[in-house]
C-alpha cells in the first residue's frame, strides 16, 4: 500500500504526461504482480464497490478525531472530498503496516460481510496503522469513488513500456469481462490467450469532434460519411455458436436486447460488428427516451419489447470469420460488412447503416442540417482507407456533429464542486418563465472558463438568500445560455422535460432576466425535437 500511495502521490502532483507514464512503467515493473493487477482493474473503472455507509465513516471519523460532528460538517464542503477530510481530521497513526494494495481491497470487500460493530472496529484500525496518503487511498476504496487522474489510453502506455507488449496488442487484453478475482496478471497480460474468452471484444476506435470546416479534410471522394446515430454504441460478437453484446463502457448488455438472440442463426461464426443499438419503428428510429426505458434493466418485460424493439444498425466489421481484419482499409471492410448482412432476413433486427451520398463538402453540409430529422445527432465521416484503430485518435474518423440547440436560462441556485474545484461554485440549476414565476428544469456544471467560475463564486457568496445544505439560492440576475443535445419529456421533473448533456455556453452579460426563454419555449422545443 505504501508503493501504490506514493503513486497515487506522484500522479496527483503533476500534469505532465510523461511523468505520469514514469511513474506507472516504474511501478508496473516493481510492484508485486497482484497489485499490478489491481492497479489496473482500478485504472480501468473496475473498483471494489462501497462497502461502508457514508455517514457511519463521518461519524465515525469525528469521533475517532474527538471532533464535533458539526466541525466536521462544516469542513467537508470546504475540502470537498469525503475520503481527503477523514484523512485530514484522522490523529496520527499507532503503528505502521506493510499490507499490500491487494491485502487491503480484500479487505475492503470482506468489510462488506460484517456486522457494524466489527466494520467499525476494523476501520479504526487500519485508520491507526496507514499514514495520511495510505489513509486517503484506503477511504477512497471504503467509499467506491476510487479516481487517478490518469486515463486507460495512458495507463497503457506505461504497461507497453514496462512489458515491452504493443499499445494495441495491450488494450484489446484488457477488454472484456475480468476481474482480479477472475484472472492473473500473467494470464491477461505476459501470457494471454486469445481462445481464452470467446466473448472479448475489440477496443473500439472513438473519433474527434470536426471542428474546421470539412474541405480542410482534402477531397471529399477520399472520405466515406454516414449518420451519427443517437443510441448506444455496441460491438456485436459471435463466436462458439453464442453472442455477446457489449457498450461502449466495456458492459455486457446481452441479456437486455433479447431481440439478438437470433441472429447466429444466419451470421457467420467468428463474426464481430459495431454498430449503434437503436429502438427501431417501421423503418425509422425511434427517439433515444424510447431506448433509455430498457437501459440500466437486466430483464426487459414484453410490454416493453413491444413498445421499443431495438436493432443494431452496423457500421464496421472487425472479425471475420474468426480472423481479425481491423488492418485493412474501411472500404474493403465495408464491402465484407454487407456481404455478411446479405442473407440476413428482411425482419432481421441488424441493418447495415447507410452511406451518405455526396458530390462535394457542400452538399454534405445540406445533408448535415437534416439530421435531427432521422433522430441523428449529426455525421461520421472516415477516410476510406482507414484501419479501425483502437481509442481515440486523430485524422481518419471524424464526428461532425449538427449544432446544439440552445435555451436562454436563469441561474437560480448554486452548489460547490468537488475535489479541486472544491473551493468554487460550479454547480448550477437554471429556469424559465412560466407566467411570472421561474419554473427550475435542468443542472448543468461545464462550460464555463476558470476566470467566469471564479467570477460567479464571488457573487453566490455575497448573494445567497437561503442555504439547504450545500445548495444554496441566489438572486435571479444572472442568464446563461443552455446548450444541449436533445429533449424528451419527464414526469419526474416540474417543468415535464429533461435536456441531454446540458452545459453552459455562454454567460449572457448582456441579457436581463426578464427576456429569458419560457416554458412555452422549451415545450415548443419538445414538440419539434423530442
Amino acid at each position: 500500500m505504501q508503493r501504490f500511495a506514493q503513486l497515487f502521490t506522484r500522479l496527483d502532483q503533476t500534469t505532465k504526461t510523461n511523468a505520469k507514464v514514469e511513474a506507472l512503467a516504474a511501478y508496473f515493473t516493481d510492484a508485486p504482480e497482484s497489485d499490478r493487477l489491481w492497479t489496473i482493474a482500478l485504472l480501468s473503472g473496475r473498483r471494489p464497490k462501497r462497502s461502508v455507509n457514508a455517514t457511519h465513516l463521518r461519524e465515525w471519523a469525528s469521533e475517532h478525531a474527538s471532533l464535533p460532528l458539526w466541525l466536521f460538517e462544516e469542513s467537508y464542503p470546504i475540502v470537498g472530498d469525503l475520503a481527503e477530510t477523514i484523512a485530514l481530521i484522522l490523529p496520527d497513526p499507532t503503528g505502521r503496516s506493510d499490507r499490500t494494495l491487494t491485502d487491503w481491497i480484500t479487505e475492503v470487500k470482506y468489510l462488506g460481510k460484517l456486522d457494524e460493530a466489527e466494520r467499525k472496529a476494523r476501520i479504526l484500525a487500519a485508520w491507526d496503522g496507514l499514514e495520511a496518503a495510505e489513509r486517503f487511498v484506503f477511504n477512497k476504496l471504503l467509499t467506491g469513488g476510487f479516481r487517478m487522474g490518469v486515463s486507460q489510453k495512458l495507463m497503457t502506455r506505461a504497461l507497453s513500456r514496462a512489458t515491452g507488449i504493443d499499445e494495441p496488442d495491450l488494450a484489446h487484453r484488457l477488454m472484456g469481462d475480468w476481474s482480479p478475482e477472475t484472472t492473473s496478471f500473467r494470464s491477461l497480460i505476459l501470457e494471454y490467450d486469445p481462445t481464452a474468452d470467446l466473448s472479448k471484444p475489440y477496443p473500439f476506435y472513438l473519433a474527434y469532434q470536426l471542428d474546421d470546416p470539412p474541405d480542410t479534410l482534402g477531397p471529399p471522394e477520399d472520405w466515406a460519411a454516414e449518420w451519427k446515430w443517437d443510441g448506444i454504441r455496441g460491438q456485436l460478437i459471435l463466436r462458439g455458436s453464442a453472442h455477446f453484446l457489449w457498450s461502449r463502457g466495456e458492459e455486457l448488455m446481452t441479456d437486455r436486447f433479447p431481440e439478438f438472440a437470433v441472429l447466429p442463426d444466419f451470421l457467420p461464426d467468428g463474426t464481430v460488428i459495431d454498430g449503434e443499438v437503436l429502438a427501431w419503428e417501421g423503418t425509422r428510429p425511434m427517439p433515444f427516451a424510447a431506448l433509455q426505458k430498457r437501459i440500466g434493466r437486466k430483464t426487459v418485460p414484453k410490454k416493453l419489447l413491444t413498445e421499443a424493439p431495438t436493432i443494431l444498425r452496423a457500421y464496421d466489421l472487425l472479425e471475420h470469420h474468426g480472423e481479425d481484419i481491423r488492418a485493412l482499409p474501411f472500404v474493403e471492410r465495408r464491402k465484407r460488412l454487407e456481404a455478411v448482412l446479405a442473407d440476413a432476413p428482411a425482419d432481421a433486427p441488424i441493418l447495415p447503416s447507410p452511406l451518405v451520398q455526396f458530390g462535394d463538402w457542400a452538399a454534405l453540409a445540406a445533408e448535415r442540417e437534416t439530421s435531427r430529422d432521422f433522430y441523428a445527432e449529426g455525421l461520421m465521416l472516415k477516410r476510406w482507407d482507414s484501419p479501425y484503430r483502437d481509442g481515440r485518435k486523430k485524422g481518419d474518423w471524424w464526428k461532425w456533429k449538427v449544432d446544439p440547440l440552445t435555451i436562454d436560462a436563469v441561474m437560480i441556485y448554486a452548489q460547490q464542486g468537488h475535489g479541486r474545484r472544491a473551493n468554487l461554485f460550479t454547480d448550477f440549476t437554471f429556469a424559465v418563465w412560466s407566467g411570472n414565476d421561474l419554473i427550475p428544469f435542468t443542472k448543468a456544471y461545464s462550460g464555463l472558463t476558470d476566470k467566469e467560475f471564479r467570477q460567479i463564486t464571488a457573487w453566490v457568496r455575497k448573494n445567497t438568500l437561503e442555504r439547504y445544505g450545500p445548495v444554496r439560492a441566489v438572486k435571479a440576475e444572472h442568464v446563461f445560455e443552455i446548450a444541449f443535445e436533445g429533449i424528451q419529456e419527464s414526469p419526474r421533473h416540474k417543468s415535464g422535460v429533461a435536456l441531454r448533456f446540458p452545459r453552459m455556453s455562454r454567460w449572457r452579460h448582456d441579457k436581463p432576466v426578464a427576456e429569458a426563454n419560457t416554458l412555452v419555449d422549451l415545450k415548443e422545443m419538445l414538440a419539434a425535437y423530442g
